[in-house]
């Protein structure tokens, strides 16, 4: 038996509505779905059978909040975003090793749980940042192992320095080096190690400037 019920969403500002909006559309669900947009609210026309309607209502609660969350920060102050939305929406893929350094280097608070981000940082800077990270990623991956990426990749876009030239101030410090048989660089030292030397001397590079 065919049934319909209406909902109303309410948004704070056009943001939140565009989210929204870019959120349902990527939403497949059984029930027909009638969205007619007012200023400050959404009034959702939701029609199919009983079990249709109560799937469909639950995953638009479901968006709603996601998009609160990644749009609006909690009380510390801090915003919570899906990994997989935060990629999909800068259209790349970073690793979240990468991704979670390069937010602690900026000074952002980053951290990891269940699949969500908790950070400091704007959802629109965020994305941005990512596809910051994606473009760099791009520029080394051929030549470089996952563990020399972890360390390059956040320091060139953390300090804007071409992941190029980060690599041969790694290999100049004698913590990186080209492995012929390879045909990529690989680090020296472990990850942790290599980019505490690093950060030391780009920090003393500063300083002498």
């Amino acid at each position: 038996m065919r049934a319909k019920r209406v909902i109303t969403i309410h948004v704070r500002d056009d943001r939140e509505k565009e989210e929204f909006m870019k959120e349902l559309q990527r939403l497949r669900l059984p029930a027909f779905i009638y969205v007619h947009g007012k200023l400050d609210s959404l009034k959702i026309n939701v029609q199919g059978t009983k079990d249709e309607i109560k799937e469909a209502i639950s995953k638009i609660r479901e968006i709603q909040n996601r998009v609160r969350a990644k749009l609006y920060p909690d009380r510390r102050g801090l915003y919570h975003y899906s990994v997989d939305d935060l990629l999909r929406e800068a259209g790349t893929s970073v690793s979240t090793p990468i991704l979670l350094k390069a937010l602690q280097l900026l000074g952002e608070r980053a951290e990891l749980r269940d699949g969500e981000l908790i950070t400091s940082m704007p959802w629109e800077e965020a994305v941005e940042f990512v596809s910051q990270l994606g473009e760099a990623l791009s520029e080394i991956a051929l030549q470089t192992t996952r563990q020399i990426r972890e360390v390059v990749v956040p320091v060139s876009v953390a300090f804007g320095i071409s992941p190029k030239e980060v690599i041969e101030t790694l290999v100049e410090l004698g913590l990186a080096e080209w492995k012929e048989d390879k045909f990529k660089y690989e680090l020296v030292k472990n990850k942790e190690q290599a980019l505490e030397e690093l950060l030391k001397a780009l920090k003393g590079d500063a300083d002498e400037d």
